[in-house]
């Protein structure tokens, strides 16, 4: 018997991946206040689409793919539009968003390349990768909150440094682990 496709964890999912090309738009229209709330609502699924998974046994196949997927769309049109979108008072440095762009273009071309090539591998997330995360996460809900107020924090340059450490710090990790991994199993 196969299992559930659309349980409620993954339409949780899937509404988070819909709220992204929308809080794209929001930023681009100059709609602060309302692209922080979209913001919100979507870390609010992200939340809970994970805690139905595991404590209301919904854990899928399906769910275990497009998961990362939506934590990457949401975090690139947000992080896109808050560095190449006009007239922002508070703007995301264009160096910070490359390299959260190419860190998750990389791991996502690597999983891909491994599933397609060794057939379908498990990736789980590491503790550094989960904080870089939670600081991406952070760093683009400061950064909407201060376009909503119409200024940027005095400490909003600390947090981009913060978040753009973790960030390269989390990718190296990826690329030991994938490499050691790698070094076990031609052993």
């Amino acid at each position: 018997m196969s299992e559930p496709v659309l349980t409620i964890a993954n339409q949780l999912t899937i509404l988070r991946m819909a709220l992204a090309p929308g809080l794209l738009v929001l930023v681009l229209s100059r709609e602060h206040a309302w692209a922080l709330a979209v913001f919100v609502i979507a870390a609010l699924t992200d939340l809970l689409d994970g805690l139905i998974a595991r404590r209301g046994h919904q854990s899928t196949a399906l769910g275990a793919v497009l998961d990362p997927i939506a934590d990457k769309l949401l975090m690139a049109s947000t992080y896109v539009a808050l560095t190449w979108s006009g007239g922002l008072p508070c703007r995301v440095p264009a160096w910070l968003t490359v390299v959260l762009l190419s860190r998750d273009a990389a791991i996502v071309v690597s999983v891909a390349a491994i599933n397609l090539a060794l057939g379908r591998r498990l990736f789980y997330p590491t503790l550094l990768g989960k904080l870089s995360t939670i600081s991406q996460s952070l760093t683009a809900g400061v950064a909407l909150l201060s376009n909503a107020m119409g200024e940027c924090f005095s400490w909003t340059g600390l947090l981009y440094r913060l978040t753009l450490a973790l960030t390269v710090a989390s990718a190296l990790q990826y690329v030991y682990l994938a490499t050691a991994k790698r070094r076990r199993t031609r052993a």
